[in-house]
């Protein structure tokens, strides 16, 4: 079966993000809501139907408004139609997969599934968006033909960025289709399916919810402060930064009681989630007052303003009143930064506080298996995804390791799992023959299973070693002839070293290889140049050397650019200047649909200086879609790297000509490795190397003329004194500095040009600043 057409019920925040998100994989959908109170006399006034969906319209207009952002490119927009559920549930008819998102009421749900059944073609796909409600309770007095077709399909909020998609069947539901939705989901979608049983809160929200309660819980009660709970609950555990009480700002303070409810009414009296008071009082206060986290007037954080300043204030746990932020200090904090086992183990109120919290979290997930699922791989995939833990909770174990943590779980009282107790003297993961393995809840290993077709450079290197290696990257054979180049330096910065692997790739490629790809599997591709390394040869006027790794980095490009073979750029995340530069360079890209990318060198005073200002003009100068004439590429190009522009996902990336129409999207991230190999096996059936360009360009008129419109932005209060110097060295480089239009400048002259104007630009105190800014806040200095 093949969706082609899709539904979504419910127009809330959630709703409309899975609707936005069906959209963003090029699929028409429907979205349908309620009819208002009185819109009915409304439409009969004004003769609008529109004012009986004005739910699902206000809803689509919010999308487009909202950060970050739902639609990968606005125009999705526009196959997301809005409608409501009097007027036009027979459009159902045309839909292959309608996803029910309202109230978590289960007779308001069966009551709306009915409807849905008398207005569903055969073989229609429904399912449930539910976080709590279990499928038997949904599908109860329903017909058969319905629960055939029915199951649930969590996702989690927003549904763009956030990956896990948590499946649901009953006894009676059909496998084709849970096989069409699984695989819908994970091509199209760009999802981790994991598969539940059919039980409260599922796998994700059923640790979470008591992870969330238990840490909020502890807090207050022994007495920690909320920048201390979040400090140690955070980074040292692979949590996200936000720790417990920011990650509650970020979902909504309102929803925990609900969700606390739920589960206490849904899970038998035995479970440990009855061990942790579902309602707080701090937490009923702050609802009632509206401090419902960042969609209210503050929650566990808030900012207020003092004239210009903006005060980040923090809760105080204990009185319920705000006061300034301030830097959490505890010993176990400092002891326990790198060493998760050191700090749980830690007697002061920071290691009580983990102990209470997350040790619980982590004994609850190993009692829960198999009763939630039938492996601990999913729930570690599970916890990853859904609440961008880095490592899962068995993987948490392994870390600690089994033992310690019984033994803590002792000390303080607490029952030791069975799963826990099997894991004893061993690991939960261990690797077998170059094979991942996972402990089973008989006491045996198993593969941990990977998806059909999906390629992972974690599984590769565990079964082999590097072709060559350095500190900032490697290379690897990943089959079929094809070589991938790994960038594994801080935040992926570029560096001689990682260059010099950059050099080395092609070389080892070109010995018997049919095409390289470069990819990594970290949150980033790569943030640009080693900023610290720059500042650093600049502050000491090592002059020469700085412009030793320019040429260089513009030799390698260039070396990579006209390989005997083909080169695919596969990026996901951030892939800024350098970054961005080296996918440029690239005979083809497969991008991850989330990768922002762009050239910011500007930012920070310079311009790009690795060929990225010759090789984006090349892209502008051949786009058949630009007007005629000598300066509309120049000055798009110019628009582009000047305000340094970076787009929000690989869609808008083909707006700034970066992604051309023959590179290639991935909506799973899990699947981009295997698509650029395909796309670099492709290429390699007939590749010969791109012809060296030479530019036609018009010299100091345009350069003139770019300047002008900079002179306006500084007028308007857009732009900077410096970011016209800035500017100025840009419009050099684009024009052709001294040229004329009947002159042709080689790529050489034109690299020669980019790296006079890049090395002027950083022996200037302004770019020092703003280098030194970016440095130390993360932020552009608008000097």
């Amino acid at each position: 079966m093949t969706i082609k057409k899709a539904a979504v019920i419910g127009a809330g925040v959630m709703g409309s993000g899975i609707a936005a998100h069906f959209a963003n994989a090029g699929i028409p959908v429907m979205l349908l809501d309620i009819v208002p109170p009185g819109a009915a006399e409304r439409s009969a006034i004004n003769n609008a139907a529109a004012e009986r969906s004005v739910i699902a319209k206000g809803a689509v207009e919010r999308l487009l408004k909202t950060e970050p952002a739902a639609f990968m490119h606005k125009r999705n927009a526009k196959l997301v139609t809005p409608g409501n559920i009097e007027d036009d549930l027979g459009l159902l008819g045309d839909c292959d997969w309608i996803v029910e998102a309202v109230l978590e009421n289960p007779e308001l749900k069966r009551g709306l599934y009915a409807r849905i059944e008398t207005a569903r073609k055969d073989g229609s796909i429904v399912s449930s968006n539910t976080s709590t409600i279990p499928l038997h309770a949904l599908t109860e007095g329903l017909p058969e033909r319905f629960a055939r077709d029915f199951l649930v399909t969590h996702f989690f909020n927003p549904p763009r960025y956030m990956r896990l998609m948590e499946i649901v069947t009953g006894p009676k539901t059909r496998g084709d289709a849970v096989a069409a939705i699984t695989e819908f989901c994970d091509l199209r979608l760009g999802k981790g399916v994991v598969r539940c049983k059919d039980t409260p809160g599922f796998i994700a929200n059923r640790i979470g919810t008591l992870w969330v309660q238990s840490s909020i819980h502890a807090a207050i009660e022994l007495g920690l402060t909320v920048e201390e709970a979040d400090a140690v609950m955070g980074r040292p555990f692979g949590i996200p930064k936000t720790g417990i009480f920011g990650l509650v700002d970020l979902v909504g303070i309102d929803l925990m009681p609900h969700v606390a409810r739920s589960m206490q009414v849904n899970l038998p009296k035995s479970d440990l989630f009855h061990s942790v008071p579902a309602v707080m009082p701090l937490v009923e206060k702050m609802i009632a007052a509206g401090l419902t986290g960042r969609k209210g007037k503050g929650g566990f954080y808030r900012v207020t303003r003092q004239g210009d300043a903006r005060i980040r204030e923090t809760m105080d746990l204990a009185t319920g009143e705000y006061r300034p932020t301030k830097e959490a200090a505890l010993a176990s904090l400092a002891e326990g930064a790198r060493n998760p086992a050191a700090l749980l183990a830690h007697p002061d109120r920071g290691g009580a506080f983990i102990r209470r919290a997350l040790g619980r979290t982590l004994a609850y997930a190993a009692s829960l298996v198999p009763e939630i699922t039938d492996d601990i791989a999913s729930v570690d995939e599970a916890m990853r995804l859904g609440y961008n833990w880095k490592f899962g909770p068995f993987e948490l174990i392994d870390r600690i390791g089994a033992d310690r943590l019984a033994g803590l779980l002792k000390a303080e009282g607490e029952a030791v799992p069975p799963l826990l107790a099997l894991a004893a003297g061993r690991s939960f993961y261990r690797e077998e023959g170059g094979i991942l393995q996972q402990l089973m809840p008989d006491g045996s290993y198993a593969p941990v299973r990977r998806a059909p077709g999906v390629l992972l450079l974690a599984d590769v290197k565990r079964r082999s070693k590097p072709l060559a290696h350095n500190g900032s990257a490697s290379l690897w054979d990943i089959g079929d002839g094809v070589t991938c180049l790994e960038f594994h330096s801080k935040m992926n910065t570029f560096d001689p070293n990682l260059l010099t692997m950059v050099e080395t790739a092609v070389k080892r490629t070109a010995d018997g290889f049919k095409g390289l790809v470069i990819y990594n599997e970290a949150g980033n591709f790569s943030a640009g140049a080693n900023l610290g390394l720059i500042l650093f040869g600049a502050n000491i006027a090592i002059w020469s050397q700085l412009e030793e790794m320019i040429a260089m980095g513009q030799r390698v490009y260039k070396t990579l650019k006209y390989a005997p073979f083909p080169v695919v750029g596969a990026p996901m995340g951030l892939a800024l200047g350098g970054g961005c530069e080296i996918l440029l360079h690239s005979s083809a890209i497969q991008a991850h649909a989330e990768s922002y990318i762009g050239l910011v060198e500007t930012g920070v005073g310079v311009i790009p200086g690795w060929g990225g200002c010759g090789e984006l003009l090349l892209r502008h100068t051949v786009n058949e879609k630009r007007p005629r004439g000598p300066m509309p590429p120049i000055a798009a190009t110019f628009e582009t790297i000047a305000m340094a522009k970076v787009s929000k996902s690989a869609e808008e990336a083909r707006d700034l000509m970066v992604l051309r129409p023959g590179d290639g999207i991935t909506m799973n991230r899990d699947r981009l490795l295997a698509d650029a190999k395909a796309k670099a096996l492709e290429l390699a059936r007939d590749y010969h190397p791109p012809s060296r360009p030479e530019f036609h360009l018009p010299g100091p008129s345009a350069r003139l003329g770019l300047g002008l419109v900079v002179g306006d932005l500084v007028r308007q209060g857009k732009a900077t004194p410096y970011d016209v110097v800035v500017s100025d060295g840009l419009a050099e480089v684009l024009s052709g500095g001294d040229t004329d239009i009947t002159e042709t400048i080689s790529e050489e002259a034109m690299l020669v040009l980019e790296r006079r104007v890049f090395m002027s630009l950083l022996r200037r105190p302004e770019t020092l600043a703003r280098l030194e800014h970016m440095l130390d806040t993360g932020k552009p200095l608008r000097n």
